[in-house]
């Protein structure tokens, strides 16, 4: 196994670099850039020098830390310098000239967690969705996937069918014998599968990770000259949609992403829709406005309340401002997007939907990943319960096992792990 080293924290000039050391010759390189050995988990003052020069380099923090119990699961060092570019240029140009050692790729400390049994791999998707965390909710479902909360139903879900493949084979070796079977024992195999099939129904009623990734998507649709460019540019604080008299301006989708109350928006704007076609590319603007209505999490439809596309849409009149005009009856909202009259009613209205979408406060999302596993456990359950025949239940619950396996990296996992590592930073 390689010794790898990166700059772990931020791009220089910064006031401390922190440079991590991580692998069997982490001790050795530490020696070589401090003189000496500090004690273990302590830091203590050091000079760094160029092994081979014995040129001083800087003067700051060494840390030693003996493996197993390490972020890694190896023994690991770090050096605190002066986050100076020259400074930490330096030292990792002393590093490279140390024999066993190598720059580390992206991620692959956070890799090497994992491959080491400090972290599992839901963890590490977890911690892979901190980094990219943007808004306040993104970031408390990432916290609690990346501190294992997941992980830890996932184990207890393990031991569940552990317990049950055991009693399976019991009532098995019953049936092969001349002992007298429990009578109760299939008929408490049955009850303890079909409990752990509700829970993992439960479980894939949670928000997908891809929403509160990607944010939730908000159309605005209507015909054309309704308002929706302006209220796009209204609700995202900037101009991100052209805005004109006249009809048709809005020719294709327009997306564009705002946090609302630390709650990531995907809003888009689409082509007005009406019955007469002007040309081939008005039609494909309204055909890709039709999709995106049917894909929305919330649509706001800003057209005749009786024509909206769907019973779940928010039907808005969005011409207050406009004299003498009369808001349309059934519209669910009278606003202004110029004067910016009935905004904050509408903003209300699109956390109070959201909120339902996302993870709330102290909960996580599923990747699209986990859900697909999970599906596969419950299938698998699922077909357990529709048989009597306790081989058949064996290998149903041997297949559950196997899909648990994978929600935390233990099998089939390699090509997804490629991936996956492959979007962290160098030195995470």
């Amino acid at each position: 196994m390689d010794t790898i080293f990166a700059l772990s924290s931020g791009q220089p000039p910064a006031a401390i670099g922190i440079i991590r050391i991580s692998g069997p010759c982490a001790g050795e390189a530490l020696r070589a850039i401090c003189g000496r050995m500090p004690n273990p988990r302590l830091a203590s003052v050091s000079l760094f020098s160029d092994p081979q020069s014995g040129e001083a380099l800087d003067r700051g923090l060494a840390l030693w830390f003996p493996g197993p119990a390490t972020a890694t699961g190896e023994d690991l060092a770090e050096l605190h310098c002066h986050g100076g570019r020259a400074v930490t240029a330096a030292l990792l140009e002393a590093l490279a000239r140390i024999g066993g050692l190598r720059g580390a790729m992206p991620g692959e400390f956070t890799r090497r967690a994992f491959e080491n049994g400090r972290i599992d791999l839901s963890e590490a998707e977890g911690l892979s969705d901190l980094l990219f965390a943007e808004t306040e909710s993104q970031r408390r479902a990432a916290m609690m996937m990346a501190e294992g909360h997941f992980s830890r139903k996932v184990t207890d879900w393990q031991e569940r069918l552990l317990a049950l493949s055991a009693s399976v084979e019991a009532a098995l070796d019953f049936s092969d014998e001349d002992d007298v079977p429990d009578a109760g024992i299939e008929a408490r195999i049955r009850s303890s599968i079909a409990g752990l099939a509700d829970t993992l129904q439960r479980e894939l009623a949670r928000p997908d990770a891809e929403r509160l990734r990607d944010g939730v998507r908000v159309v605005l649709a209507g015909p054309p000259n309704a308002g929706k460019s302006t209220l796009l540019n209204a609700l995202v604080g900037r101009d991100a949609a052209i805005v004109s008299d006249i009809a048709g301006t809005t020719r294709d989708r327009i997306e564009a992403p705002a946090a609302i109350g630390g709650i990531p928006f995907l809003f888009t704007d689409t082509a007005g829709l009406r019955a007469d076609k002007q040309d081939a590319i008005e039609a494909i603007g309204m055909a890709r406005a039709e999709q995106a209505i049917a894909a929305a999490d919330i649509l706001l439809w800003m057209g005749d309340p009786a024509d909206a596309p769907r019973d779940d849409a928010v039907k808005i009149s969005a011409k207050k401002d406009v004299a003498g005009l009369q808001a349309a009856a059934g519209a669910d909202l009278d606003l202004s997007a110029i004067s910016g009259d009935g905004m904050a009613e509408l903003i209300g209205l699109l956390l109070q939907r959201a909120r339902g979408l996302v993870p709330g406060e102290g909960d996580y999302a599923l990747h699209a990943r986990q859900r697909r596993e999970v599906e596969v456990a419950l299938t698998a359950l699922s077909g357990a319960l529709e048989t009597d025949d306790l081989l058949i239940v064996a290998e149903h619950l041997r297949l559950a096992r196997g899909a648990m396996d994978a929600l935390t990296g233990r099998a089939g996992t390699e090509d997804m792990l490629d991936a996956l590592f492959g979007k962290f930073c160098i030195g995470k």
